[in-house]
């Protein structure tokens, strides 16, 4: 293999993460577009929980987004290392409460009807609560810790951009995470995000090799 080859589907937060850290280090890969409910076989092999995004190298196989998004950083200092030690230990925190406690309700409050006697304004506002604890956290720039683009921007972004999407009018309308909203809109028209959102074939085997980034055609 030239290249490693990342298995990706381009809405799912977790993919949309690696790409952008992927991208931001210039890190060439052959690209599998894939369908989560038509999964290509060797991707099942590869890693059986079955999951995007899935990093295969020669030595080394990451199905883990944020352990890509590290292993980035192990090989190319992408952010600079411009983030005070407090900086450092929120987004450690941050992430793990978006992970798992923001994701929980996100899921939902997105998608309410897969689950059985759910309540999506509970789950909504759970999720509201996480958000005005980061908007009392964070600068009022253009990232969340100013200026310049950090680990915490790529790593939740994404997810806050699920939830606007879920009742874009509503979110739009809160007036308590107005340094939140920012970010997100700065994220959404950043040269970053439509990089990493171009649209590739789903894979299939046989199927012509593509790249990402795209720019590296």
């Amino acid at each position: 293999m030239d290249y490693p080859i990342l298995y990706s589907f381009k809405r799912c937060p977790y993919a949309m993460r690696a790409r952008m850290a992927l991208q931001l280090a210039n890190i060439k890969c052959e690209i599998r577009e894939v369908r989560l409910n038509n999964k290509p076989d060797h991707m099942i092999e590869v890693s059986p929980k079955g999951t995007v995004p899935v990093l295969i190298m020669k030595d080394k196989i990451i199905d883990e987004s944020i352990e890509i998004i590290n292993w980035v950083i192990s090989k190319v200092d992408i952010f600079k290392g411009n983030l005070a030690q407090h900086e450092n230990d929120l987004t450690d925190e941050l992430i793990s409460i978006f992970d798992n406690k923001f994701k929980y309700h996100l899921d939902r409050y997105k998608y309410s009807t897969r689950y059985k006697d759910t309540n999506l304004e509970f789950h909504r506002n759970e999720c509201h609560k996480i958000l005005k604890y980061l908007e009392n956290l964070i600068s009022d720039k253009n990232w969340f810790f100013g200026e310049k683009l950090n680990k915490l921007d790529i790593s939740i972004l994404p997810f806050i951009r699920q939830y606007r999407i879920a009742n874009e009018k509503w979110f739009d309308s809160l007036k308590d995470i107005l340094k939140v909203q920012k970010c997100l809109n700065n994220f959404l028209e950043s040269k970053l995000f439509i990089e990493i959102m171009h649209s590739y074939e789903v894979w299939e085997e046989g199927s012509d090799l593509e790249y990402f980034p795209a720019k590296n055609l």
